[in-house]
C-alpha cells in the first residue's frame, strides 16, 4: 500500500542514534554504523523522530510499504515496560490515531495485561529541538481580553496564491525576494502576523503533516532558490512536531541548490509567543 514512512539517508547518517528514543514503535535500530529501519510494519509514520537527528538524516516520504501493524507493535512495547505502553498510548491519542489506540488496548486485554489510564501518563508539554509539543492534541485558549493597539489594521500579502502547491516558483513577486516559509497555522496564532512576519516578504504556507506533495515542495523551493534568485528564507513554524518537516525541507532545498541562502527559523506556540528563533 502507498503510505507515509519514515526515509533515511544513509549517506548523512553516522550511527549516533540519537533518534532511536524517539521512535516508541521501535522501527528505528542501529546496525552495522547505521540507522535502520527495522521493518515497514513498526513504523506509524508520524514522524516523532523527526528533529531529533543532528544531521537531518531523517525525513518522511511517501511510497509502497506494508501496512503500520498495531498488534507487532504491541509485542515490542509490552516489553519495556508499564511506562513505554503508556508513552506509546499517549502517542497515538496525540496525532488523533484512535484506531490504533483501540487496537492497541485491545492487544492489552487479550494478553491479560492491564489497560493503563491515559490519565496516568505525563501530561507535562514535552521539549523539542526544532518544534514542541503534540500536534494534534486537543487544547483550549484563553482568549485575550485586551487589545492594545487601534485602528485598522494592515495587510501586508502582495501575492495570491500562497499555498505552496498552487503557487509557480517563478512568479513575478518572488524575484529577488525574502521568502516567507509559514506553516499553515501560524498566520491564525500569531496576532501580528502580517506586521512582524509577513511584511516586506513573499509568502509560501505549506502543512508537512497533511501536505503530501513533500518532493514537489523541495524542487519548488530550489527552483525558487536558483531562478528567482531568493535573498533569504525565513521559516515560521509551531511547536509541534510535525511542523519541523518543513524546516528539514527549506534546509534540504538550500543544500541541493547548491547557493549560499540565510536561512532563519521561527518557532511559536499556540499563543503566537515566540519560543525560540535562530538563524542558519
Amino acid at each position: 500500500m502507498l503510505r507515509k514512512i519514515i526515509k533515511i539517508e544513509e549517506d548523512k547518517c553516522d550511527g549516533c542514534g540519537v533518534c532511536v528514543p524517539s521512535c516508541a514503535e521501535g522501527a528505528l535500530q542501529v546496525i552495522d554504523g547505521k540507522v535502520r529501519l527495522i521493518s515497514d510494519l513498526f513504523c506509524d509514520g508520524l514522524g516523532a523522530c523527526l528533529g531529533e537527528c543532528p544531521h537531518n538524516a531523517l525525513t518522511i516520504e511517501e511510497r509502497e510499504a506494508e501496512p503500520y501493524d498495531e498488534k507487532k507493535v504491541m509485542e515490542y512495547i509490552v516489553k519495556g515496560g508499564r511506562n513505554v505502553i503508556i508513552a506509546h498510548l499517549e502517542h497515538l491519542r496525540e496525532h488523533a490515531e484512535f484506531e490504533y489506540l483501540r487496537q492497541a488496548k485491545e492487544y492489552l486485554s487479550e494478553n491479560g495485561i492491564d489497560v493503563p489510564a491515559l490519565s496516568e501518563a505525563k501530561q507535562e508539554v514535552p521539549k523539542y529541538e526544532a518544534c514542541g509539543c503534540p500536534g494534534s492534541a486537543t487544547v483550549e485558549l484563553e482568549e485575550e481580553k485586551e487589545e492594545t493597539e487601534s485602528g485598522k489594521r494592515v495587510s501586508h500579502l502582495t501575492q495570491w496564491p500562497i499555498q505552496l502547491h498552487l503557487v509557480s516558483p517563478q512568479a513575478p513577486y518572488y524575484q529577488n525576494s525574502d521568502l516567507l516559509l509559514a506553516a499553515d497555522c501560524a498566520g491564525f496564532c500569531h496576532p501580528d502576523f502580517h506586521k512582524d512576519y509577513l511584511k516586506g516578504k513573499s509568502l509560501a504556507i505549506a502543512c508537512p503533516k497533511l501536505d503530501s506533495h513533500q518532493e514537489i515542495y523541495k524542487e519548488k523551493l530550489v527552483t525558487m532558490i536558483n531562478e528567482s534568485n531568493l535573498k533569504s528564507m525565513h521559516v515560521l513554524i509551531m511547536q509541534v512536531p510535525c511542523c519541523g518537516g518543513l524546516f528539514q525541507l527549506a534546509k534540504q532545498a538550500i543544500e541541493e541548490s547548491g547557493k549560499s541562502l540565510p536561512l532563519k527559523v521561527t518557532v511559536i506556540d499556540l499563543k503566537g509567543e515566540v519560543l525560540k528563533e535562530v538563524s542558519i
